[in-house]
């Protein structure tokens, strides 16, 4: 059935001429059915083919697709295509993520606009009910992809939370935690007090905000012999945790302090005695050089508490407001208590002084709430076993980072690494495949849900309530999606993938981590190239946000541009790693892009209908004349460069070299000298229309992967257009052609060399017409001194007439004497000279320039006296005065391009 429509989608294509103007709202959803249907997107197993295949990160499933997912899909669908008609078994392996925190907070929500919540619900009743929003939003995400052409195969689609890669999660962390690399522990960790969650370093935003840094004193308690009470200041940009102080650092090297080390300070407002000790990790310049230790709210502090065996007092609790530690302060929020303590502080003259500071605020990632460092219990994996075999690969060039620069990036972070907090007090994701006996108090860890304890045989066991962080299902993703645990056909076939390509920003968050699972579990890295797009900023170089009021929604674009205007120049704005602008006369630029390629087509497609002689075979084509050979040299270049750059992941730079070929080379010039060349004899017109016709279906092949549906539509005219052998249509399609192949032969570096200069001398003959302001319909003489090259120009005179509207050009090996009244042009080595009785009415167009000098010499005389008037000057914004200064500067530049106009006329 599939198979019978995608052929009428064909045919009823194909049964109309292109139609005047290109509609991508007729065409795209067209082609997109066509492909889906029938199976285009599917992996097809090749002789010659090697697997190709890309696992797409999978976007949250939180809402609608925006910028950041439209140039990671264009990407990676240029990447696919490209490599599908390579003749590679190519797979694009789509699916979304489950998005933990973010999706249980859009549906908490819809609750409580509802006047509930989920602890009312439920657990059970609540994840039912995320799974119904889920069900609704991951349908839309993937019609998003659709609509941006994404050729991904979607009987593959994958989602987090699906049973299998459920089923993977678990067999890691039991692993894991069998190789003692996953342990529970109470350590410090980043908490979220609105989320009410554990959140891992990655997920906090840091934020430089403009705060206050508060120098405080602390009384030292008094040894024997000391008369005079003494003090060691402190400085703090978070005064409310002073209250949980239970020790002050120095920097064992500083001598200022050398003396207070293992002296005993009060702490102000509470009177509590803390310990002064030295420590490696407090920077001398830093504040006084002494530093108070507060170890349950400061990760730093909470490793010098450790080092030091200094208690740890919480102060702030988990819902942000004083515990009962923090005394007089308890129940107050942790920023009112701030506050209050600073006040309490300097009345007691406890303070010595308070500046301006600027602090690196955290803040969560999904809510943006000011995160809390605190002392929790949670899960944690330890992650520098698992990070030296990733440094390894990089270190070993095993391992490709695109651009290069970001090796430094991904090498720091792993030799700086942290254990990672994996477990989240949430309800929505995986959940703790622990569970713990209420009779012995051990756990039990395991890949099935257990109905007793491992250890004593108890059934009174319960599991772990919280789930496990977004980021552990989605870094074991290039192999999970392909049935790991189990030994799959596809895992077999299609692991290690080839590209991972995302955005520099989750370089950390998911690209590393995938990096260390791959190696750790299957003993292969999972792919072998790691290519980084920047940021999609707006025109003003914005990062775009809701706050801003800037953000762009890519299906608005692709409504009113095309879908294939929007992804030429998502791919050709950018470089690998640099942030792009989306500057809208781009998009515009190369709407018209799309149009130029059906205007041309079209004209192709009407001129070539009647000759016949179907689409050769590029390779057979017999150039004959100079435009000929240019073009083709010019086409086999173009293949050799384009195939280059993409294989370099320079998507760009090829996109950009397509579009020079097609809209200059092509359609600008040999189309045009087509129309020259087509009033010859047959054997003439045969030529150059299976040249056009090659040309431009060896153009679609290179464009396809960056316009894709533009390019299907009209290369399947094409081939209606000239009857190919039935066993090719209409189960062919463009998506499926294969690559453009380099044919050296085609290689004319003289042909190049000579067509360069014939352009030029057009060019020059051309600029000359429209400084001249000569009717377009006028041909004028022209006289020309070629040198060496007079049977090459003799050859091309007729596009010199047709292109340049001359007159049968006079040619010379050389002038004797000079041309009078004539304007005189250098191309090369050629002399040109039109003379100017040919091309304009000599006196009328004196007297009207002698008009237009006066009035531009009256213009400069206006202006110059507005700037001698001093009162003007001085008085004027100084930015009036400088236009009026570049007016001067124009109406001068103007003068004297007018008398020089006048001089040629006047001989």
């Amino acid at each position: 059935m599939a198979e019978q429509e995608n052929t009428a989608i064909i045919q009823a294509s194909s049964a109309a001429e292109l139609p005047k103007a290109y509609e991508p709202q007729a065409v795209e959803g067209k082609w997109y059915r066509f492909w889906e249907e029938g199976g285009y997107f599917k992996p097809r197993p090749r002789p010659s083919g090697k697997p190709f295949v890309i696992s797409m990160p999978p976007p949250n499933v939180t809402g609608a697709l925006h910028l950041g997912h439209a140039i990671t899909a264009t990407i990676e669908d240029i990447l696919i295509r490209y490599h599908r008609m390579r003749g590679d078994d190519t797979l694009w392996v789509p699916g979304e993520d489950h998005a933990g925190i973010a999706t249980q907070t859009v549906v908490e929500r819809q609750l409580a606009k509802e006047g509930t919540d989920r602890h009312q619900l439920g657990r059970e009743a609540f994840i039912e009910r995320v799974w119904q929003w889920v069900h609704q939003y991951k349908h839309r995400i993937q019609d998003q992809h659709r609509r941006l052409g994404a050729s991904c195969d979607w009987s593959r689609e994958r989602f987090t939370l699906d049973e299998g890669l459920s089923k993977a999660v678990r067999e890691v962390f039991v692993t894991l935690y069998n190789e003692g690399l996953i342990y529970r522990g109470e350590r410090i960790i980043n908490w979220c007090p609105r989320c009410m969650s554990a959140l891992s370093d990655l997920e906090v935003n840091h934020v430089d905000t403009p705060g206050k840094l508060t120098y405080v004193r602390y009384p030292l308690k008094p040894i024997e012999g000391e008369t005079e009470t003494r003090y060691i200041s402190v400085a703090t940009t978070r005064p409310e945790t002073i209250l949980g102080d239970t020790g002050i650092a120095v920097n064992p090297k500083d001598e200022r302090y050398k003396d207070l080390v293992g002296r005993v300070a009060i702490l102000p407002i509470i009177g509590r005695e803390i310990l002064i000790v030295a420590d490696e990790a407090v920077d001398p310049s830093f504040g006084t050089g002494a530093v108070k230790v507060t170890p349950a709210h400061d990760p730093t502090d909470f490793e010098i508490g450790m080092r030091h065996n200094l208690p740890a007092i919480q102060v702030i609790g988990f819902d942000a407001m004083m515990t009962e530690e923090a005394g007089p302060y308890a129940g107050q929020d942790r920023y009112e208590a701030r506050k209050h303590l600073v006040a309490d502080l300097e009345q007691q003259g406890y303070v010595v002084k308070i500046e301006d500071y600027t602090i690196p605020i955290g803040h969560c990632q999904r809510c943006d709430t000011v995160v809390e460092p605190l002392i929790s219990k949670q899960w944690f994996v330890k992650m520098k076993p698992l990070a030296t075999p990733a440094i390894g690969a990089v270190k070993a060039g095993l391992l490709r980072i695109v651009p290069e620069r970001f090796n430094k990036t991904y090498m720091d972070w792993l030799e700086n690494i942290h254990d990672w907090c994996i477990s989240r007090q949430l309800w929505w994701g995986h959940r703790i495949p622990v569970w713990y006996c209420d009779t012995c108090g051990q756990m039990t860890v395991s890949r099935e849900d257990p109905t007793e304890c491992a250890h004593c045989g108890s059934d009174q066991i319960h599991q772990d309530e919280d789930v496990l962080d977004t980021w552990f299902s989605s870094w074991l993703w290039p192999f999970s999606t392909l049935g790991w645990p189990d030994i799959t056909p596809d895992l077999q076939r299609f692991y290690p993938t080839s590209v991972l390509e995302t955005g520099y920003d989750i370089l950390f968050f998911w690209v590393a981590r995938m990096v260390m699972a791959g190696i750790h579990f299957l003993g292969v890295i999972p792919f072998n190239t790691i290519y980084l797009h920047g940021l999609v900023r707006d025109a003003k170089g914005e990062k775009m946000s809701k706050s801003k009021n800037n953000v762009v929604d890519p299906l608005e674009v692709m409504d009113k541009f095309g879908t294939d205007a929007l992804r030429f120049t998502l791919a050709t704005s950018s470089t690998p790693g640099n942030d792009m602008k989306l500057i809208e006369e781009r998009i515009i630029g190369n709407r018209n892009f799309a149009n130029k390629i059906w205007n041309a087509s079209r004209f192709v497609l009407m001129t070539t209908a009647e000759i016949g002689g179907g689409i050769p075979d590029i390779a057979d084509l017999q150039p004959q004349t100079l435009a000929d050979r240019w073009i083709l040299s010019r086409f086999t270049e173009l293949t050799r460069s384009v195939s280059r750059l993409i294989n370099d992941f320079q998507l760009g730079e090829a996109g950009r070299q397509i579009n020079d070929f097609f809209w200059s080379d092509y359609c600008d010039w040999y189309v045009e000298i087509a129309k020259v060349q087509m009033q010859g004899d047959e054997a003439a017109r045969k030529n150059t229309a299976a040249i056009l016709r090659a040309v431009l279906d060896q153009s679609l092949r290179l464009l396809h992967p960056y316009m894709p549906f533009v390019t299907e539509e009209v290369w399947q005219h094409l081939y209606r257009l000239t009857e190919p052998d039935q066993s090719l249509w209409p189960s062919s399609a463009l998506i499926v052609a294969p690559w453009p192949q380099v044919h050296q032969r085609f290689v004319d570096e003289a042909a190049e060399q000579d067509f360069s200069l014939l352009q030029e001398v057009i060019t020059r003959i051309r600029d000359a017409r429209n400084q001249m302001n000569v009717e377009p319909a006028r041909r004028i003489p022209v006289i020309m001194a070629v040198g060496d090259k007079l049977t090459m120009f003799e050859e091309q005179v007729p596009l010199i007439e047709f292109l340049a509207r001359t007159q049968k050009p006079e040619l010379h090996f050389a002038l004797s004497q000079k041309i009078e009244q004539a304007m005189g042009l250098l191309a090369g080595n050629v002399e040109i000279y039109l003379p100017l009785a040919g091309m304009v009415d000599i006196a009328k167009e004196l007297e009207r320039l002698e008009k237009e000098i006066a009035q531009a010499k009256q213009e400069v005389s206006r202006v110059q006296g507005k700037l001698s008037n001093q009162n003007f000057v001085t008085k004027a914004k100084p930015e009036v005065v400088a236009k009026e200064r570049e007016k001067l500067a124009a109406a001068e530049e103007r003068v004297s391009k007018l008398l020089e106009r006048h001089a040629q006329l006047a001989g």
